[in-house]
């Protein structure tokens, strides 16, 4: 069945150069349109969407808010591709805080724009992209109680292994890779990840990272603390 996918931004003309991209794949089908965060809201109440590409700097709702409300509607939620004009940006970083799957810069290479959109259907998330971590070594640091200690509670609840690969995927490394790095196979390490997603009732990769960055697990940079 092919990737249902939906186009969130106010201006007409980008949505059609999209809508063109995605129209040209076997795997993919635009089913909606909207121009700003309300009218999203209003067309995913009647419409069945997997993806929603979403702009965040929009008159009447900005991405940033109905994201957030998309996210939270739990399982079953269309998963929500961030778009933005600007490398970093604000708008962006809260939209990955409030539960957005993952950040891209509109001028993305179509091939990349795709992949993303495929990674983020199966499940993944998209934060190994520079402009992803640059994002977060940006304004993680603004956030107030960030760059303390590591947060105790939750991070804690996590097993030495758990919190090694935590580190790694916070890093924005893939399963793949981080399996080459601790010796382990790709199947292992998916389910550690799994594990940790579970202990911090966190939704995919990309809050991993965040939580990594705002507990001070991981700081500006990149470094492990």
């Amino acid at each position: 069945m092919a990737i249902r996918v939906m186009l969130v931004d106010d201006q007409v003309l980008l949505r059609t150069g999209f809508r063109m991209v995605l129209a040209a794949q076997p795997d993919m089908e635009v089913v909606a349109e909207a121009g700003d965060g309300a009218e999203a809201l209003e067309v995913l109440a009647a419409t069945k969407v997997d993806v929603v590409l979403m702009d965040v700097r929009m008159p009447r709702m900005d991405g940033v808010e109905a994201t957030r409300r998309i996210c939270a509607q739990g399982e079953g939620a269309p998963k929500v591709l961030i778009l933005t004009t600007f490398d970093l940006d604000e708008y962006a970083f809260s939209a990955l805080k409030v539960g957005a799957s993952g950040f891209m810069l509109k001028d993305v290479p179509p091939a990349e724009l795709l992949g993303a959109i495929r990674s983020v259907h199966s499940g993944d998330a998209v934060v190994a992209p520079s402009t992803t971590r640059r994002l977060l070594d940006r304004f993680t640091p603004m956030l107030p109680g960030s760059g303390g200690e590591p947060a105790g509670g939750e991070i804690e609840r996590l097993t030495g292994r758990e919190r090694e690969v935590m580190l790694l995927v916070a890093q924005g490394l893939s399963n793949g890779e981080i399996a080459a790095r601790l010796v382990l196979s790709e199947a292992t390490v998916k389910t550690h990840v799994g594990r940790i997603l579970t202990k911090l009732g966190l939704r995919d990769r990309v809050q991993v990272v965040v939580m990594a960055y705002e507990s001070g697990l991981v700081r500006a940079g990149g470094g492990a603390v």
